[in-house]
């Protein structure tokens, strides 16, 4: 199938769309822990929005998008919303990125490329609460077009009926579309989300895909929006469980502890990471995903 503008216009629209809702929904649990634990003297946060754009040297207009960051929280310690659709040629080092896993040889003579997507991590006040991540991200040339993305939590202490409950829920969700996603994306997930000079996991894993392209561009974005409207209904009553809970210093420590082999990850595997920075994007928005404070072992 082609696909053209109309096309990209309705992805980009539905990442907005996306961001909206969650930024929406997060900034409910600020003002309903005030509710919960009026004890708390901290004020509820809402998001800053700031517009980013791509550098492209002397290429002109690259693209960009808007950062969206909610620090200091009742909550959330430290999250971010990224939304962006950029555009331009691809450079050989981003070229290489991409065709070292889908190979098109087109890209040589044409490098043009577009894309984009949502992006979101979220770094929680209490340690009982986990961390979490999201990215669902449309890329296209004139030659291929794919999405790609998933979801995935980071408890610093791992709870049984918290994973067991995000996985369930994603899994209803790939079943809609297709029996085999979930085994399939979990798997990958577990093999993307690892950390291999530590020898262990990020987190409890979720799912993961890239390269998805079927041949029908509804039914593979329909899947995408499935993905991100999995996000809050598998994230926000685990969030709703613990955010009023007691917590202890070694709790926190733990946590801390956690959020280093995150940032260990992004930094140094983390595909958005590298392609962010090998295509210019604004890097603030770009290192986002980095936590607030962390501690090494």
């Amino acid at each position: 199938m082609m696909v053209g503008q109309q096309e990209k216009d309705q992805a980009e629209e539905w990442f907005r769309d996306l961001r909206d809702k969650i930024c929406k929904e997060f900034e409910t649990l600020e003002t309903d822990h005030l509710q919960l634990v009026p004890t708390n003297d901290m004020a509820p946060k809402k998001f800053e929005k700031k517009s980013t754009t791509r550098e492209t040297g002397d290429e002109g207009d690259g693209g960009g998008g808007v950062m969206a960051t909610l620090k200091g929280g009742r909550i959330f310690e430290k999250v971010g919303v990224n939304v962006s659709a950029v555009y331009g040629k691809l450079a050989p080092e981003a070229q290489k990125s991409i065709t070292a896993r889908k190979s098109i040889p087109e890209l040589e003579n044409d490098p043009r490329f577009w894309a984009s997507g949502i992006s979101l991590v979220a770094h929680m006040r209490n340690p009982l609460t986990p961390a979490i991540h999201l990215n669902t991200r449309m890329f296209w040339t004139p030659h291929a077009w794919w999405f790609g993305g998933g979801t995935d939590l980071n408890p610093s202490i791992e709870n049984e009926e918290d994973t067991t409950f995000f996985h369930q829920t994603l899994k209803k969700k790939c079943n809609k579309h297709d029996k085999n996603y979930y085994e399939k994306f979990k798997n990958w997930a577990d093999e993307y989300f690892f950390i291999p000079h530590r020898k262990v996991a990020r987190g409890v894993g979720g799912i993961f895909f890239d390269d998805l392209c079927t041949g029908d561009w509804e039914r593979d974005f329909s899947f995408t929006k499935d993905v991100g409207e999995a996000f809050l209904e598998a994230y926000i009553p685990i969030v709703k469980k613990h955010y009023s809970k007691d917590w202890t210093l070694e709790d926190k420590k733990i946590q801390e502890q956690k959020r280093g082999l995150y940032a260990e990850f992004n930094l140094v595997y983390d595909r958005g990471t590298k392609f962010g920075l090998q295509t210019g994007h604004n890097i603030d928005a770009v290192l986002m995903s980095l936590p607030p404070t962390a501690e090494w072992f």
